[in-house]
């Protein structure tokens, strides 16, 4: 079956201080993909991030680019495997240089936390009970 890929294309300030900033939450860059004015970030199989330096970004796009440190573009969520894998995402966006964002929300079948990375864009980082996905 054809796995279908979303592939998150967004502007960044500064382009080393992103693929630190990701490299430090566990993350590789793929070099093949990447050069001085974008990084490929694999989060999945299916799933790439690719951070754009403004310039690069606006090749894309005849937009305005947001301040992502000011104003809301989008709202990325990602699936964890545990609480403690979401705790543990979170902790490691922080001292990479991230922040906290929101209050945690435990609804007991779901947990989540969010962070901003160091660019401001949001990453809701979330656990489902099995259980309660099936039923």
């Amino acid at each position: 079956m054809y796995q279908q890929m979303i592939f998150v294309n967004l502007a960044t300030t500064d382009l080393d201080a992103s693929k630190r900033f990701f490299t430090e939450l566990g993350y590789t860059i793929n070099a093949q993909f990447s050069d001085d004015s974008t990084a490929s970030i694999p989060l999945s199989d299916t799933i790439v991030v690719m951070l754009h330096t403004p310039a690069k970004y606006r090749q894309f796009t005849q937009k305005d680019i947001v301040d992502s440190r000011k104003h809301s573009e989008v709202l990325l969520a990602l699936s964890a495997e545990s609480r403690e894998k979401v705790d543990e995402l979170v902790e490691k966006a922080v001292a990479a240089g991230g922040s906290v964002t929101g209050e945690t929300q435990d609804h007991g079948f779901m947990y989540g936390r969010a962070f901003d990375d160091v660019d401001g864009h949001t990453w809701e980082v979330v656990w489902m009970d099995p259980a309660a996905v099936q039923g």
